[in-house]
């Protein structure tokens, strides 16, 4: 399988880890809508888990919690939205954002394009593998990740390399698998639904430079709460 851009850490960590807070508590309230019990909404337990891994404030969990199942007043209503497209060297992009205000973010998502191409539903998607993504890292240097896979109930495996591991799940199997994998030697350092381009384009490393700017472009957005992108 085609490994998966990520996101570079950035130089300033404080302003980093403040977006990557407003994207958790985002998702967070999104998922709290159905409900606010975690024991009762497999969304919300997920997301949780992600901020807590995170090392979210709880008063900032809280809030979010509460916030999303319409307990402080001041409804706040986000829509999930996807976009397709193509990326430079028609690199396949599927990013997908939540949003209070679908004209504001469609016109961001058309801007942050312009280097590519924005295409309609299904253009890009079908190429893809809708997929659970689970990247965990091993406990000790004898830890089995392919052994684990199996007794964990994951699809397949990619090595990530220094001891990480990213374990493919079944969509509806994600919250077993992450929460049976700390019982086979790997601790859970992310977990998301997510997709897997079938046919990932290679690229040279000028290239790749050009198609990682785009992306960071792209997962900087506001709205934009992941981007997946194939390319080898």
């Amino acid at each position: 399988m085609g490994a998966q851009w990520k996101a570079k850490p950035k130089a300033d960590a404080a302003a980093a880890k403040g977006k990557l807070f407003t994207k958790l508590a985002k998702e967070i309230m999104v998922a709290a809508r159905a409900g606010a019990d975690p024991d009762m909404n497999a969304r919300l337990r997920k997301a949780i888990d992600q901020a807590k891994r995170a090392s979210m404030p709880k008063d900032t969990l809280e809030r979010a919690i509460k916030k999303g199942a319409g307990l402080l007043g001041g409804d706040i209503h986000y829509e999930q939205v996807t976009y397709e497209g193509f990326g430079p060297h028609h690199v396949p992009v599927i990013v997908e954002c939540l949003t209070d205000n679908k004209n504001r973010t469609a016109m961001s998502v058309r801007m942050l394009f312009r280097k590519g191409q924005l295409a309609n539903s299904g253009s890009v998607s079908w190429d893809f593998k809708h997929l659970g993504m689970i990247e965990g890292k091993a406990d000790t240097p004898d830890a089995d990740p392919e052994l684990a896979a199996i007794e964990a109930g994951a699809q397949d495996l990619e090595d990530h390399g220094d001891g990480v591991t990213m374990f493919y799940t079944d969509p509806t199997d994600l919250d077993a698998v992450g929460h049976a994998l700390p019982q086979h030697g790997f601790t859970v350092l992310t977990s998301k639904l997510g997709y897997l381009a079938n046919n990932p384009v290679a690229l040279d490393d000028a290239a790749r430079a050009e198609v990682e700017d785009f992306l960071t472009a792209l997962d900087d957005d506001d709205d934009v709460q992941q981007v997946f992108a194939g390319m080898a």
